[in-house]
């Protein structure tokens, strides 16, 4: 105590989507929530400062925006996230316990995931990629390179890849993200119902048949 109090620097890693060559970074808002600083580092190792434009909770996704001096950058394809189907091949990209870019390899183990994850969104894509801390925000591919998804969280016991990884599909980021970026959010809409599990014991009592 006598040296007076420390100034303490606490670190936080994750990856991100190049969605246009203007500089506008999808990501999570897990990844930059509560960031006094955001550093984006390239494949080719130059380094911008960005900027937070906006984060929406329910789907975790944050957008963020460098400034490259007019230099364009390479950016990539979207995919129709509804054209997945369970078994196809995917790829996860992305930077895990800081160790530089990585890719790994899997399958699409479900689609329309609800009632899982951190987050209020109810249809994750489910995939055995292995994705582990600082994949956060990165994309998922289908294989010929073009994204269908955003790794967002992972399902382990021990905080790393267990073979149960979620993504946020592409489709919903497409609705969400012009809206975060000219808007600064996104209105949802509310249909005023809820569900629950229909089991066969409300099937006998409503003498339903099986």
């Amino acid at each position: 105590f006598s040296g007076g109090p420390e100034k303490r620097q606490q670190n936080s890693l994750g990856s991100g989507v190049i969605v246009n060559p203007e500089g506008v970074i999808v990501t999570n808002k897990h990844v930059v929530e509560g960031a006094d600083e955001i550093t984006v580092v390239l494949a080719d190792r130059r380094e911008f400062e960005a900027t937070l434009v906006a984060k929406d909770d329910r789907t975790d996704l944050a957008i963020l925006r460098i400034d490259t001096g007019g230099a364009p950058l390479s950016h990539i394809e979207l995919k129709d996230s509804d054209d997945l189907d369970v078994g196809d091949l995917v790829l996860a990209i992305g930077n895990p316990f800081g160790v530089g870019q990585t890719v790994t390899s899997g399958i699409v183990s479900a689609l329309a995931r609800t009632q899982i994850g951190a987050t209020g969104l109810s249809s994750f894509i489910q995939t055995d990629a292995a994705i582990n801390p600082g994949n956060s925000g990165g994309p998922l591919l289908d294989r010929h390179g073009r994204v269908v998804g955003i790794n967002a969280q992972i399902i382990s016991r021990s905080g790393s890849n267990a073979g149960v990884g979620l993504a946020v599909p592409i489709n919903i980021a497409k609705m969400v993200v012009p809206a975060l970026i000219k808007d600064g959010k996104y209105e949802y809409s509310w249909l005023g119902i809820s569900g629950a599990p229909f089991g066969p014991d409300v099937g006998e009592l409503m003498e339903l048949p099986k």
